[in-house]
């Protein structure tokens, strides 16, 4: 479940579709700049080193997929242009994905819970590593925001894939201060305790996309997610696309947006 060599391909076509719609001052040069100065930072407390990049006190924290890794996200920071009070926080999974060179939050045993489309199915579970995930997660959350000065609440978290349930585990069991949620080809995990915890959410912003024939994690998955969510109270941004387990510019345009004004972007 990586972010795939294909995001090269994403920025090119983002760079032409985007330029001058997004931001009066983008240009075309300007959106195919290398990648911004990279900071590798250590973090003690959490113990999760995260690649960052920008100098704003308001964070952009995204977590990688299963087997992936944080350099993953450097392709997109030429083509998000993030406002300057924003920074992007990419942190390193705590594990090594089995025997892959890839890092995760936790291992997957996604065989073992195949819905009936033959996708995975973990509305009804709680893998034994998505806590101790999320706590770790959390903690970097007060450490970067700490170490920085963010004030609170100026935190924007989201992931991709096993990234996203994670993201969405920290959003939905716990009361860390956040300002949007995004979830990039995400899946429901342990769906009656994520429901419990959608009060305090009421109001959040989450941007949400999603592949209509990924073949990795269900598209209707998602579907039902964002239906939770809106009937709970949160304010979603619901972006399905045809294609498959991938970012597309599409995605990239309308999280550009997002991340820009996520409650202008989230307005019924």
């Amino acid at each position: 479940m990586q972010l795939r060599a294909a995001l090269v391909s994403v920025i090119l076509a983002t760079a032409s579709e985007w330029a001058g719609s997004v931001t009066s001052g983008a240009t075309r040069g300007s959106l195919l700049a290398p990648v911004p100065a990279v900071r590798a930072v250590q973090n003690p407390t959490s113990g999760l080193p995260t690649l960052e990049v920008g100098n704003g006190r308001d964070l952009l924290v995204l977590l990688h997929g299963y087997g992936s890794s944080p350099e993953e996200w450097l392709q997109l920071t030429s083509t998000i242009q993030l406002p300057g009070s924003r920074r992007f926080v990419f942190p390193q999974g705590p594990t090594r994905a089995g025997r892959s060179a890839g890092r995760a939050w936790w291992l997957l045993d996604l065989a073992s819970h195949r819905g009936s489309d033959g996708l995975p199915d973990l509305s009804r579970v709680r893998p034994g590593g998505l806590a101790p995930a999320a706590a770790l997660v959390r903690q970097l959350l007060i450490e970067a925001a700490g170490r920085i000065g963010s004030p609170r609440g100026h935190t924007m978290l989201g992931g991709y894939s096993q990234g996203g349930m994670l993201a969405a585990e920290v959003a939905f069991d716990s009361p860390q201060p956040l300002e949007a949620l995004i979830l990039l080809s995400p899946t429901i995990v342990d769906q009656a305790r994520w429901r419990q915890g959608l009060w305090r959410r009421r109001g959040l912003p989450v941007f949400i996309a999603h592949g209509r024939r990924d073949p990795v994690l269900s598209f209707r998955s998602s579907e039902r997610l964002q239906r939770l969510l809106r009937d709970a109270g949160l304010r979603v941004l619901w972006l399905p696309f045809d294609g498959g387990h991938e970012i597309p510019s599409s995605v990239v345009i309308a999280l550009t947006r997002f991340v820009h004004d996520p409650v202008a972007a989230t307005a019924d």
